[in-house]
């Protein structure tokens, strides 16, 4: 099989998950991609390694850096910032998450890049953008695709206090958008012949990502209520806990075509002619009048037992999984939604796959992150230069 991105080459110049998970799966789909690292190492690579130890093989850090080629460039030298152009001039793709005045202090402009490859894409990911008031702001997921876009102000319930995303939802949302964007940039690269700039905001992702509630407020100017799991908008669209101490969401929005299956299965058949009930004006203004009594005949079964009855009843719900059970779902199992990484220390790993399959190519994960430096004159060497201007290069730790 044809690995989609197969015969490209990413060199990715960046820091923790966003940008660093868009240039991995790239390596999933076959691009030779060189991560480059300051003699430090990335900052994510730091953070576990200062908090477990420089042995430890974290699997996030992992899952981010797959498959990738790393090479270490000290860029405060003269010559690093020399050889990194010169690693630039066979790139199809440069990404990116420096400020921009940290690619100008290192001679890394769109400019710099295009001068030396003419036909690159040159993608940049940021928090904010590199235009505007807060072109400057660095910003992490929570902050500029959680908090600053809204989405952290109408999660939660309606009596809570806003709640915190997990870390990296936004980086790995904002990655599959700089993905899609590079890959269109090199659909018109490939018609111009013309290199072309990608630029990706977690923020502006994140309004997409909460287009629901945003365009909404486009037109309204009127900030969304949060969920209040005492007055939802109908009681069929709401969670509500088992016997056995578990959760359960029904999700049936437009609840009309189920209300018969689910009036039948809480044990009021009554509500199916009930004039209160006959419509989605009648279930917002009434429903919450039955919310307790749906709370109290869930908490009668456990989880399992509610499992059967929702579905032999054709109605639309889902458990409130816990992350241990996620791993073993079946249902993802059979999809092919995990992959085994051969690490060679930690040995077998199990990461996420890529999320899309497309038949008939070959997209996998490739192999491990690389270890700082590992493939620095592997890569170099590649480019011409011979071995004694390498050693020399490593003695003055222009490389590592």
């Amino acid at each position: 099989m044809t690995a989609p991105m197969q015969g490209l080459r990413v060199l990715e110049v960046a820091s923790w998950l966003a940008a660093p998970s868009c240039a991995a799966l790239m390596a999933d789909m076959g691009a030779d991609v060189i991560k480059v690292e300051p003699p430090s190492g990335d900052t994510y690579r730091q953070l576990y390694a200062s908090l477990m130890g420089q042995d430890f093989v974290h699997p996030t850090f992992e899952f981010d850096n797959r498959g990738k080629r790393g090479v270490v460039i000290d860029f405060e030298q003269d010559e690093g910032r020399t050889l990194l152009l010169e690693l630039a001039k066979d790139v199809d793709i440069f990404i990116t998450n420096l400020t921009m005045p940290r690619l100008e202090r290192y001679g890394l402009s769109y400019d710099a890049i295009r001068a030396v490859a003419p036909k690159s894409i040159y993608a940049v990911l940021s928090a904010f953008g590199t235009e505007g008031p807060d072109s400057e702001r660095q910003g992490f997921d929570q902050s500029a695709f959680w908090a600053r876009t809204g989405a952290m102000s109408v999660s939660g319930d309606a009596t809570s206090p806003p709640s915190l995303c997990r870390g990296g939802f936004g980086d790995h949302t904002s990655a599959l958008n700089l993905l899609a964007a590079s890959l269109a940039a090199l659909r018109v690269r490939d018609q111009t012949g013309e290199s072309q700039y990608v630029e990706v905001t977690l923020q502006r992702t994140g309004i997409w990502a909460l287009a629901g509630d945003v365009t909404t407020t486009l037109y309204s100017r009127v900030q969304p209520q949060r969920h209040d799991p005492d007055r939802p908008s109908n009681p069929a669209w709401n969670y509500y806990q088992t016997a056995d101490g578990r959760w359960l969401l029904l999700v049936m929005p437009m609840a009309m075509p189920f209300w018969p299956a689910f009036s039948k299965l809480m044990g009021y058949p009554e509500w199916i002619k009930d004039d209160r009930f006959q419509n989605m004006t009648g279930l917002l203004n009434n429903g919450p009048e039955i919310v307790p009594m749906v709370r109290e005949t869930i908490a009668t079964a456990t989880l399992e037992d509610w499992s059967e009855k929702l579905d032999n009843a054709g109605l639309i719900w889902a458990p409130v999984a816990e992350l241990p059970e996620v791993v073993e779902d079946p249902a993802l199992r059979a999809v092919g939604a995990f992959e085994t990484i051969n690490h060679p220390r930690a040995g077998a790993i199990e990461t996420i796959a890529a999320p899309m399959e497309i038949r008939g190519a070959d997209i996998a994960v490739r192999g491990p992150a690389p270890e700082l430096g590992q493939h620095s004159r592997e890569v170099f060497t590649e480019l011409g230069l011979k071995d004694e201007r390498l050693d020399d290069l490593f003695k003055r730790g222009v490389l590592v």
